[in-house]
């Protein structure tokens, strides 16, 4: 029997990158397959801001964190809430997805030239018990390089795979569908699309010249989640946070479109937990935008007074940066897609970064001195830009003309100034002593105790009424698609299994694709850092796999 090679990979983003590379070194012949042009090579890892998740790094360690592998777990299990039977496997990854970034996470890309930024972050703080949603401690380790320093390695690999002639790289082939031979999944089909010159992340064009029809021993699906198809996001959208927005952003381009999943299950492949999905509550319009929708997601510090579209604060404990679902959740029963963050210029010079690439040019371009540049900054350059530019963004002297403001963005009088000034003056009463009855200001406090935020990411408490802290900004927040945490469902082994739970012969599934393991490695939540990671781990072991399985 003829083949083209000895594994078909289908998405060369991260997830596809790794598993192509670890083929490579295992000496297999590979087709590395994606609908778009050669310049998205990376897909959505190369937009990111290349946090990962490590459990007892050295950096942790440098900054006084005490991490261990059981605290981690905890963490995990509290925040993913596994309560499926379909969760069995999503759980075994989820312990070995642990074990990973307490071993040999680290220590392997640091191997491959993948260095770190020295301040770990803490993102997804929960605020509820030991055993609930949330990081215990600061795990949020950021790449020096961004998403392209940590794309960077692994394309090199597979470069180096076309070199010695054992990778073909075959893009604008955007398959529609899987054949099998004597039970094996064995053929990949699919359209030509015509050539593209447009930006990484642009709207490239679908229309076909040709038809392919190419056969291998095995095939890799790592071709994305569902976040830029938002018919789909709608469809799958959970019952549990009602009524889908009406309004969404796109944190990723249109062709992240989730289609291939479809075709998985229409070659026997069981897709699980598609209602679980990770979309932020702090999207803003990009000023500049790439694709259509374009959103950027604020990470903010724990200082801003977050307000939904009437004014009302949001409940304990959804501060910015504590739980993004229960956030999600309890918008969503508001009756209105939007909130803001209301606050001023020392908070937003101190507190916001944007993620992305593209948004911290400075860490992208792993340059010290725009680092150090940056930290001296009132405001850094590129929230400048958003406060300049943003359509979100309301910047003014006094309070009645920025609730003015605020209105005139919506279009809508649905805030009051006395309401909106009623909420802050609360909290502003709050800051003129070290007692607090409010939580928000004691998570204030407890994170300026972690050397980390004190240094880059929370600001000195003050009322955000103070005239020398001015002026008063405020921020309109929309849902940002982003992530699905369903997904084909695998072994340890990256096998995609059927629905009675055997394994579909000949397919593997890694990424997001893959729920980033199992089929949903974080279950209902998960703890940031671990989307790459999870790319990078499931990755690994479908590539390793699928090279044991082929002759």
């Amino acid at each position: 029997m003829t083949y083209d090679a000895d594994v078909i990979v289908i998405g060369a983003g991260l997830a596809g990158l790794v598993a192509t590379a670890e083929l490579v070194d295992a000496g297999r012949k590979v087709i590395l397959l994606d609908q778009e042009p050669e310049q998205s090579i990376g897909g959505q890892a190369h937009w990111s801001f290349g946090g990962l998740f490590f459990v007892d790094s050295p950096e942790q360690r440098r900054m006084r964190i005490k991490d261990s592998h059981a605290l981690a777990l905890q963490d995990w299990l509290g925040t993913a809430g596994f309560d499926r039977e379909e969760d069995a496997w999503p759980r075994r990854w989820a312990e070995a997805y642990v074990d990973f970034a307490a071993g040999e996470k680290r220590s392997w890309l640091h191997r491959q030239g993948v260095r770190f930024f020295p301040v770990v972050g803490w993102a997804e703080r929960g605020g509820y018990d030991a055993n609930g949603h949330g990081n215990s401690v600061p795990r949020f380790h950021i790449t020096w390089g961004t998403g392209p320093g940590l794309v960077a390695p692994f394309e090199r690999r597979v470069r180096e795979g076309v070199a010695r002639g054992l990778v073909r790289l075959a893009f604008r082939h955007r398959v529609t569908g899987l054949a099998a031979t004597a039970g094996a999944v064995d053929t990949v089909t699919g359209e030509i699309l015509e050539p593209s010159d447009a930006v990484r992340g642009a709207a490239s064009g679908r229309e076909a010249t040709g038809t392919f029809s190419l056969r291998a021993q095995a095939v890799i699906v790592t071709s994305g989640g569902i976040g830029g198809n938002h018919d789909l996001v709608r469809a799958q959208w959970p019952a549990r946070l009602g009524t889908p927005p009406e309004r969404m952003l796109s944190g990723v381009p249109a062709h992240v479109d989730g289609l291939m999943l479809g075709i998985a299950e229409a070659a026997g492949a069981s897709h699980i937990n598609k209602d679980r999905m990770w979309h932020y509550t702090e999207g803003i319009q990009n000023w500049d935008p790439i694709w259509s929708k374009h959103g950027i997601r604020i990470l903010p510090g724990p200082s801003p007074l977050w307000l939904d579209a009437t004014g009302k604060r949001l409940p304990v404990p959804l501060f910015p940066g504590f739980d993004t679902l229960g956030t999600l959740d309890h918008i969503m029963k508001t009756g209105y897609d939007h909130t803001w963050f209301v606050l001023n210029q020392r908070i937003i010079g101190k507190e916001f970064a944007l993620s992305g690439s593209e948004q911290n040019p400075d860490l992208t371009g792993k340059s010290v001195r725009d680092v150090i540049t940056r930290a001296r900054q009132a405001v850094p350059g590129p929230v400048k830009a958003f406060m300049d530019r943003g359509a979100d963004f309301v910047v003014e002297r006094d309070l009645s003309a920025l609730v003015r403001g605020m209105n005139a963005v919506t279009k809508e009088d649905l805030l009051d100034e006395a309401t909106v000034r009623g909420e802050i003056v609360a909290r502003d009463r709050e800051i003129a002593n070290p007692f607090t009855k409010d939580l928000q200001v004691t998570a204030i406090h407890g994170a300026r105790k972690y050397l980390g935020d004190k240094l880059i990411r929370t600001a000195a408490p003050h009322r955000i009424l103070d005239p020398g802290a001015g002026p008063l900004i405020a921020v309109r927040l929309s849902i940002l698609t982003r992530k699905s945490l369903g997904g084909l469902e695998t072994d340890l082994s990256s096998r995609v299994l059927t629905g009675t739970g055997e394994p579909l012969p000949g397919v593997y599934a890694a990424g997001e694709a893959a729920g980033f393991g199992g089929g949903g490695v974080h279950g209902y939540r998960a703890l940031e850092g671990t989307f790459l990671g999870g790319c990078i781990f499931s990755g690994r072991a479908a590539g390793r796999a699928a090279a044991k399985s082929v002759g």
